[in-house]
């Protein structure tokens, strides 16, 4: 095989110049891959640019491993970073145990129970560990596949032995959930939807960290955070979030591992988030006026899920 590559090159070399005989030398002896980049699309003039430009910025110096996925459906703009790569889900993957109830229970015809909602309520505006234990093992891994495969998440994994935090999640899954909460769809009823996210619009406000931070105050905001320490890849730390309001519907995934403190990890995904609400929803050109925009809590909170002592 080497053989014939080397002769591959020769030829080439000899008909178009020895400067396309590069790929090859670097195939023999391959340099270090280059860091992924944020990549961004735009039906709105110049704002794929400074999308990925800002969020760029943002990231720069940040140590960790960060992934980004942004939609605005108003303006068709998408923007990706790591989209399939893995990461062990901590409290983010509540939305997801939330999303499984509610599908099921239209499956069944039926309404969810006074126990279901209030079970609901605590692990997503609390992130209650002791209640998504509950939920999840009434569910079983079965159902939980069983909505993965119908919202097509194909890349979530969920954690075995009741280790829920454990599920493996990627930006690109993230989003499609989000996406099945914001609009009309087969797999979740509107009142499921609508019922989610009024959820994740009443989540503490220690908790309302992340995503959220930079939101102007003309746009809804809906939430769900996570975070995590293990011995390797130390704090995982993600966050998940809808905004709706002022001409625009997007939805915010930024997932991040590697980081030496949970504040850390806090504070690059707000870094990101400021980035994106400034340049999807800015200060108007035409007044001095400022747009108000969220600051999230100072002191951060989040339930920290049961692993495995190995781990």
């Amino acid at each position: 095989m080497t053989h014939r590559i080397s002769r591959r090159a020769r030829v080439l070399a000899a008909g178009l110049g020895a400067g396309v005989i590069v790929p090859f030398a670097a195939a023999a002896a391959p340099a270090a891959a280059a860091a992924p980049q944020v990549s961004c699309t735009s039906s709105k003039t110049g704002l794929a640019a400074k999308l990925q430009r800002d969020i760029t910025t943002a990231l720069n110096g940040r140590a960790g491993t960060v992934a980004v996925g942004l939609y605005d459906r108003s303006t068709k703009t998408t923007c990706t970073l790591r989209s399939g790569t893995a990461y062990d889900s901590a409290s983010v993957v509540k939305a997801t145990v939330l999303a499984t109830l509610l599908w099921d229970a239209k499956k069944h015809n039926r309404y969810l129970t006074t126990r279901e909602q209030s079970l609901a309520t605590a692990m997503i505006t609390q992130s209650d560990n002791n209640a998504t234990s509950t939920l999840w093992k009434q569910l079983g891994v079965t159902k939980v596949k069983g909505f993965l495969a119908a919202a097509g998440m194909t890349q979530t994994k969920p954690g075995a032995n009741n280790y829920w935090g454990l599920t493996q999640i990627t930006v690109r899954d993230e989003q499609k959930l989000l996406a099945l909460l914001t609009a009309k769809n087969s797999v979740l009823s509107d009142n499921s939807r609508a019922y989610e996210l009024k959820l994740m619009g009443k989540v503490i406000s220690s908790q309302r960290w992340g995503t959220p931070a930079g939101a102007p105050s003309s746009v809804a905001v809906h939430v769900k955070n996570g975070w995590l320490s293990r011995a390797t890849h130390g704090w995982r730390v993600h966050s998940i979030g809808t905004f709706n309001g002022a001409g625009h519907d997007y939805m915010i995934t930024v997932l991040t591992q590697d980081n030496s403190t949970m504040q850390y990890g806090v504070n690059t995904i707000q870094a990101v988030a400021k980035a994106i609400h400034k340049d999807l929803v800015p200060t108007p050109s035409t007044t001095s006026a400022s747009v108000l925009r969220y600051v999230p809590t100072t002191n951060p909170q989040e339930a920290i899920p049961a692993v495995p002592s190995a781990g």
